[in-house]
């Protein structure tokens, strides 16, 4: 629709410095004529453009103008409020309190943000990733190289050296990515695995990588349906069973018993996934599996010398 096309050039023009006519005509897929007629129509909106000619030549609205508040609805507000006070709620910034007065001042006088919150995020750190947090935002604002131990998944022990990026939060796991000057590569570590975290005094230039970057390379090496497993469940295991593989397809039993085939990316997280549910859980399928968890039984026998 125009009106939306409208909108979003406005947006799109409030967002950048300067756009180019042939940009626009390509984002919206219309023709340069048409982003000529939208933008006199924006200017007899009230919103003052200015166009500049030449090889980096487009359109930026007037030096000095700005919206007026009732651009973003009262909602609108809220959940901007609510998503700083998720931040908040992680890092611990004083900051992010001053931005929210300040946005509370821009809120139609008739309401506040408090009374219409509809959704309350909390990302609050576990306290052993909490100690981090702080640390680590300081070295990423300042553009500064951090070292610290690595623990991974199977226990060994690492020195890094890290030109960190940002902090991001993902099946309520907090990690920092950055360029790892150990591996000569973008990676990811996650925060509980860190230990003797320090800040140091040489300064780096960022890299052009962002977190989706990072996202699809991850998900290009990643393989989440590696092993199948079919297992059964008992009946008291059916809430925490809903909870951790309600997008699995669950069968009841007509003995009360749940049936579900779910993936997982190794042999070594099915194993503890699966032990992790003690007795209360079987698997029937594949049989490679079922005789690693018979080895992996056998040895918790030993340990106890039963």
């Amino acid at each position: 629709m125009k009106l939306d096309r409208l909108l979003a050039i406005t947006m799109a023009l409030l967002n950048q410095p300067r756009v180019s006519a042939t940009d626009l005509a390509k984002r919206f897929e219309v023709s340069l004529r048409t982003i000529y007629r939208d933008m006199e129509a924006i200017n007899q909106a009230g919103i003052p453009i200015v166009s500049f000619a030449g090889s980096d030549g487009g359109y930026e609205i007037m030096e000095g103008y700005r919206l007026e508040k009732q651009v973003l609805s009262l909602e609108d507000f809220s959940s901007i409020c609510s998503a700083l006070r998720g931040v908040r709620s992680a890092t611990d910034h004083s900051e992010i309190d001053r931005l929210i007065e300040r946005i509370g001042a821009l809120m139609p006088e008739q309401n506040k943000a408090e009374d219409q919150i509809y959704v309350d995020l909390d990302f609050k750190p576990a306290p052993n990733d909490k100690v981090h947090m702080g640390p680590l935002h300081q070295a990423i604002r300042d553009l500064q190289l951090i070292s610290f131990t690595y623990l991974d998944n199977k226990g060994a022990e690492t020195e890094r050296k890290l030109e960190p990026m940002g902090l991001f939060l993902k099946g309520y796991i907090w990690y920092v990515y950055g360029y790892c000057l150990t591996r000569m590569d973008i990676r990811v570590f996650r925060l509980s695995r860190i230990g003797e975290l320090k800040i140091l005094q040489e300064h780096f230039v960022r890299r052009d990588f962002t977190l989706q970057d990072v996202e699809q390379q991850f998900m290009k090496r990643a393989d989440f349906k590696r092993v199948q497993a079919v297992l059964r469940f008992q009946p008291e295991a059916k809430t925490r069973v809903r909870d951790e593989f309600g997008f699995d397809k669950v069968l009841v039993n007509s003995d009360g018993t749940l049936s579900l085939t779910t993936h997982f990316s190794s042999m070594e997280r099915a194993i503890q996934k699966i032990l992790s549910y003690g007795s209360m859980v079987k698997v029937m399928e594949p049989p490679s599996l079922i005789m690693d968890m018979q080895r992996q039984i056998q040895k918790m026998v030993e340990l106890y010398e039963l």
